[in-house]
């Protein structure tokens, strides 16, 4: 939309310009209002593709705030069955695993690919790597606890909270990255597009 916009511009620009000196003796004025209204449409279509963009970074961000508060509910959630372990009872514990982190870890994982449309797929894998680590060591919680192996049950719960929280901190801080990126593109953008319209001018 940007495109065809900026082309306009230029078209009608080419045109005014042309309309002004193809006569000796003046202006032909309905050719000159032409030209005019075509730069204009081409200026109405470049900050209506400007908005799209800034729209389309706003949605994705957007998008990545849910999976944020969900994957930092898993992370308080590990930390605190981690610092309770002194306390409970292991046989039990693959019980406590299904009713707080079973719906959270589904979730994430039935949107996890967002973080590629909003970060990119190297964002992705950064996040991912530790989230599945962290979930298979969850998984070893879980079959240890129903088999009665305690100290494995004690050993893999704090690697995976481990795992969560390093997928986390990459994740909030790609949100926060991302989030200045997009401040900027829109500052940037703006002022490509009136040092564009000042030149065609």
């Amino acid at each position: 939309m940007k495109r065809l916009g900026y082309l306009l511009i230029a078209l009608g620009f080419l045109g005014g310009a042309l309309a002004s000196v193809i006569r000796e003796s003046g202006v032909p004025w309905p050719h000159f209002a032409l030209g005019l209204g075509v730069g204009v449409a081409g200026l109405v279509l470049v900050r209506l593709g400007e908005r799209q963009r800034i729209q389309t970074q706003r949605e994705a961000a957007g998008s990545l705030e849910d999976l944020i508060a969900t994957l930092e509910r898993i992370t308080a959630n590990s930390r605190q069955l981690d610092a309770e372990k002194a306390h409970l009872d292991p046989r039990t514990l693959h019980t406590r695993i299904d009713a707080t982190f079973r719906r959270d870890l589904a979730h994430f994982m039935a949107n996890r690919e967002r973080i590629i449309h909003a970060c990119g797929l190297q964002a992705y894998a950064d996040v991912m790597s530790p989230l599945a680590t962290g979930e298979r060591y969850l998984n070893r919680v879980w079959s240890a606890s129903t088999d009665g192996y305690v100290d494995e049950a004690w050993t893999y719960l704090e690697r995976a909270a481990a795992q969560f929280a390093e997928a986390y901190a990459h994740l909030t801080r790609l949100a926060s990255s991302d989030q200045r990126s997009a401040v900027s593109g829109q500052r940037s953008g703006l002022n490509a597009d009136d040092g564009r319209l000042m030149a065609d001018g």
